[in-house]
């Protein structure tokens, strides 16, 4: 009896954990960095609530406030909250949690971003040295991307870089915990659903996805120099 009830405890507890995860992964921090602007970052340029949009609409600074917040509330949920937490599966589940709280927010009618910046602060607190490894790909192929003038090169690099990440958690720590990493890739693909449309419509020749994604990267906020 006492065992059942030790057990019972210890998924309540990680339940709680997990809520919580969510909670702080669902921190806005694109809208916080655009406080005393006056634009909603969720209403003008992709209306993506990331620090691409806000780089596009306002100052570098607040897209830097935007990308360190998105990273860091992916690594501090699982510093905060897998503290003396033995069970590697139960960490990757309250990583996945802050991801789906940045993706579907309840601070944004449960709303939000594409993932990506919260899933590398996932993987910089569970596989540090895979996430830095990986990570230059991504500046890589926004490079690559930018001078041969792709259509949707942060879509694509995003991408790729996530699922390099996760071959290689799966090649080097194994089935479990590469289960995890996908999951979380497949949260990320799941978001970029309308790029890898977009992707897909211009191999076929249609000029109005990229008629679309063009006026939505210039579309109406003043850019901000404060």
């Amino acid at each position: 009896m006492r065992a059942r009830q030790g057990e019972a405890s210890k998924i309540m507890i990680l339940i709680w954990k997990v809520v919580a995860s969510f909670v702080i992964g669902s921190i806005p921090f694109a809208k916080i960095a655009m406080l005393g602007t006056g634009i909603d970052i969720t209403k003008v340029g992709s209306k993506n609530p990331g620090f691409r949009n806000v780089s596009r609409v306002a100052s570098k600074w607040r897209a830097a406030v935007t990308l360190l917040g998105d990273i860091g509330k992916g690594y501090v949920a699982l510093q905060l909250l897998g503290r003396g937490e033995p069970s590697s599966a139960a960490l990757w589940i309250l990583g996945i949690a802050a991801v789906m709280g940045h993706c579907w927010s309840p601070f944004l009618g449960f709303n939000g971003g594409k993932g990506v910046a919260t899933t590398v602060g996932v993987l910089l607190r569970r596989e540090p040295l895979i996430a830095i490894a990986c990570t230059p790909l991504y500046w890589l192929l926004r490079y690559i991307g930018g001078k041969f003038h792709w259509r949707q090169e942060g879509a694509i690099a995003s991408l790729a870089t996530m699922l390099l990440m996760s071959n290689v958690v799966l090649a080097l720590r194994g089935l479990e915990s590469g289960f995890f990493a996908y999951v979380m890739l497949a949260i990320v693909v799941f978001r970029h659903g309308s790029n890898l449309r977009e992707i897909m419509a211009s191999k076929h020749g249609s000029p109005s996805a990229g008629q679309k994604s063009r006026s939505a990267d210039v579309q109406a906020a003043p850019r901000q120099s404060r």
